[in-house]
């Protein structure tokens, strides 16, 4: 429902802006500018199994009995997270700019496992184990911004490239070094990854500021994943690929 208002709110601001040709603060008329976002995010892992994922190394034959086994399932949902930053955008051609939009970003991840064949104690058929990935990352996206012709007080555009993202969360969200329990070891990420991205959005202007709406996604090169030996939530995975959807709002 709040989504449906929003939207709605937003082609208000569409149609209001289009009755009478606003200047946007000249924002088009200067070579480089500066301005703010604010983002919603969702992201979510695609999870590349091992061919033999199901089977456990031999070198698990030691842990203890109350550990689960017979892994049956490995699956990522969707988490929702946010960010703030700012925009630098440097005018190349008339319909062509480059944007640096760095932003300071809060979003977990999770991956839910599932295991069967529990010892006969447990009382029950199959367990699933939760693990989260708490995150803080410094982003920088750089990327081309290829606009439309502006019609009164509307434009649109398309903008892709390339983003650097480093973790700057606590190191205790990345060592499992002092972890007696393997089930409750954590699923490290690699600190710094690239992604590519590409979206879509529109340049709404209004008398003092320009406003633009953008929806992107993004998805990292590589596995995000930090391999580590006698992992049990790693050891069946290839490899741990990263996207996300971003709808932002530009200030500028």
């Amino acid at each position: 429902m709040k989504i449906k208002s929003f939207l709605f709110s937003l082609l208000m601001l569409v149609v209001g802006t289009a009755n009478a040709q606003n200047w946007g603060g000249g924002i088009d008329d200067s070579n480089l500018h500066f301005g703010f976002t604010f983002q919603y995010i969702s992201s979510e892992y695609k999870v590349l199994k091992k061919l033999n994922w199901k089977e456990s190394p031999s070198d698990f034959s030691d842990l203890p009995s109350e550990i689960p086994r017979g892994l049956s399932s490995i699956a990522a949902k969707p988490s929702p997270g946010f960010g703030i930053g700012f925009v630098v955008n440097q005018k190349l051609l008339e319909n062509v700019d480059l944007r640096l939009t760095p932003v300071l970003v809060f979003n977990d991840r999770v991956l839910t496992y599932r295991f069967e064949n529990l010892p006969i104690t447990s009382g029950q058929p199959f367990s699933e184990v939760e693990k989260k990935v708490q995150s803080t990352l410094v982003e920088f996206p750089l990327g081309l911004k290829i606009k439309s012709n502006r019609r009164n007080n509307f434009r649109a555009y398309m903008i892709g490239g390339i983003k650097y993202s480093t973790d700057i969360s606590s190191k205790k969200n990345r060592d499992n070094s002092n972890v007696p329990n393997p089930m409750e070891m954590i699923l490290v990420n690699k600190r710094s990854f690239l992604s590519y991205e590409a979206g879509l959005g529109m340049d709404l202007y209004f008398e003092y500021f320009k406003m633009s709406p953008e929806l992107k996604l993004s998805y990292s090169f590589d596995s995000v994943m930090k391999r580590e030996k006698l992992h049990v939530f790693s050891n069946p995975i290839d490899k741990l690929m990263l996207r996300h959807v971003t709808f932002s709002l530009f200030f500028e």
